[in-house]
């Protein structure tokens, strides 16, 4: 009919790759009493020092009574962990966005707060999203480091209940998805808690980009096998988020915050190709992988190449006995790239393959697209038809991650 609309309706986004700020008390409701005091917790103190320079992020807390801005941090074991603005930036312009200590008070309560949230997600054009971890990290992290492993085992399974039961809970009516962690330093016990989620149906959990970053076996030795196995076995799917290595990228120990920032798929980018190189993606065929902030601009030249080194430099470059098949065909069955704001990959869909690419907002960060992600999406995916748009914006994450045919998520 003349005169109307005959564009079709953006769909509603499903975000693989938001983030909650714990509240306080996720740690203190749910470890015996005899951790309450070296479990994590919360305190309000002073700024003595806090830098962020070669992808490296240090704060110092001060005493009470010492000058300096007031702000909350997270206390765990020997570490002092700060809230700062970049953990939630949303709401705020780009220029007032800084390196600085915060409270909760302070913050968009759509941060730690789950009503507040879903308000957020109906302001964003989002329906459902999968939410990374702040004060454990992106991938547990801050537990692995811990001296006390018994009470760190304890911290990852209180986070995994309190993500299970609470944030993805009833309030949240199938909208937010969770995402558990695993106890890093051990794969035996890693695997057990992969199956332990499974059964209350958990269908993706965080994993480090690199872990030999954080002192941890490479995905080239057998250590994470039970691990890999378990989720294979279950179809959980291993989510790996720019970050999760400890290590942001960088060029020199004084490069400003910038230079980390313009580069961030790069350890995306260095974990695909092990991956791709390490014949787990044969042996584990039901394995699916994926690289959280990463965007995917850069994945069409790094397939290109993996192919030809396969093809030509396999015999001396150590792979022609455990991969069999070339590096874009793995890719293209078991690795999915997400991106937020990446015109050129979407311009370059076609050598990336459109189910191999999920869309995410990054809320609240500073990159954040909140609240204009559908705009975004919009401007970015114009050229794409609307079956196309569909897949990349919900349908390749609801068949990624098992969620219900309205894309919401189920127990």
């Amino acid at each position: 009919m003349a005169g109307m609309d005959t564009q079709p309706t953006f769909p509603r986004i499903i975000s693989v790759d938001d983030h909650t700020v714990e509240p306080p008390n996720v740690w203190q409701d749910r470890l015996p009493k005899r951790y309450l005091d070296t479990g994590p917790r919360t305190v309000r103190a002073p700024l003595k020092e806090m830098t962020f320079l070669g992808g490296r992020f240090k704060p110092v807390m001060g005493a009470p009574g010492d000058d300096g801005p007031i702000g909350d941090w997270w206390v765990y074991e020997d570490l002092h962990r700060p809230l700062t603005r970049l953990d939630t930036a949303v709401g705020y312009a780009r220029d007032e966005i800084k390196l600085e200590i915060i409270t909760y008070e302070q913050m968009r309560p759509g941060s730690y707060d789950v009503p507040a949230r879903l308000a957020d997600m109906d302001v964003n054009h989002v329906q459902s999203a999968l939410c990374f971890p702040t004060f454990p990290r992106f991938c547990g992290q801050t537990f692995t480091e811990a001296a006390d492993r018994e009470l760190a085992l304890l911290c990852v399974r209180a986070y995994n209940d309190w993500m299970v039961e609470e944030w993805c809970g009833p309030e949240a009516r199938g909208r937010l998805i969770p995402l558990t962690l695993i106890p890093l330093w051990d794969p035996v016990l890693a695997a057990e808690e992969v199956r332990r989620n499974a059964r209350r149906g958990v269908r993706a959990v965080a994993f480090s980009e690199i872990p030999p970053h954080l002192g941890l076996p490479s995905v080239h030795t057998d250590a994470w096998d039970p691990f890999l196995a378990a989720c294979d076995e279950t179809g959980t799917v291993v989510a790996m988020h720019i970050g999760s290595s400890s290590r942001m990228p960088s060029t020199s120990a004084d490069a400003p915050p910038a230079v980390g920032s313009t580069i961030t798929f790069a350890n995306c980018c260095f974990s695909m190709v092990d991956w791709l190189m390490s014949g787990k993606l044969e042996r584990f065929p039901n394995l699916r992988i994926m690289y959280a902030e990463g965007q995917i601009g850069w994945i069409p030249y790094i397939l290109e190449r993996a192919d030809v080194v396969w093809e030509e430099n396999r015999a001396w470059g150590g792979v022609a006995d455990k991969v069999r098949r070339p590096p874009s065909e793995l890719f293209a069955e078991h690795v999915h790239g997400c991106f937020f704001d990446d015109a050129f990959g979407l311009r370059n869909l076609d050598a990336i393959g459109v189910g191999n690419v999920l869309y995410e907002t990054d809320y609240p960060h500073s990159d954040s697209t909140w609240p204009k992600s559908r705009q975004v999406g919009e401007e970015q995916m114009a050229h794409l038809d609307a079956p196309t748009v569909e897949r990349i914006v919900r349908g390749n994450a609801i068949e990624l991650l098992g969620l219900t045919p309205d894309g919401l998520w189920s127990p």
